[in-house]
């Protein structure tokens, strides 16, 4: 199988707030077509040994493989957490029409 052209990149965050502004500055930079938040969600992980529970938004942006470098960096530039969750699921199928819309405006 051809490596795919397009992906889902999900990242979480601490507050609607900056879930709404992280999405909105993405679109905006042209590094993701759309984005979405999502929550809140209940996270429980483990962090320096310890098991902690936080709230969270899930902001979920649809891009290119090809804009994926950079709408990770910019996402570990504009993301409060030290190691922020940053992960690309490639779009194996979809909408053609749907899939030329986000090549268009993703630069």
């Amino acid at each position: 199988m051809a490596e795919s052209e397009y992906c889902v990149v999900t990242t979480s965050i601490d507050s609607a707030d900056a879930a709404d502004a992280l999405a909105s500055a993405a679109v905006t930079v042209r590094l993701a077509a759309c984005a979405q938040v999502i929550g809140p969600v209940r996270t429980t992980y483990r962090w320096q040994g310890a098991i902690e529970e936080a709230t969270e938004w899930l902001v979920t942006l649809k891009t290119t493989t090809r804009a994926y470098a950079e709408l990770e960096r910019f996402i570990r530039d504009e993301h409060p957490y030290e190691v922020p969750e940053i992960v690309a699921t490639p779009i194996t199928a979809g909408n053609p029409a749907y899939l030329t819309w986000l090549a268009t405006e993703t630069r």
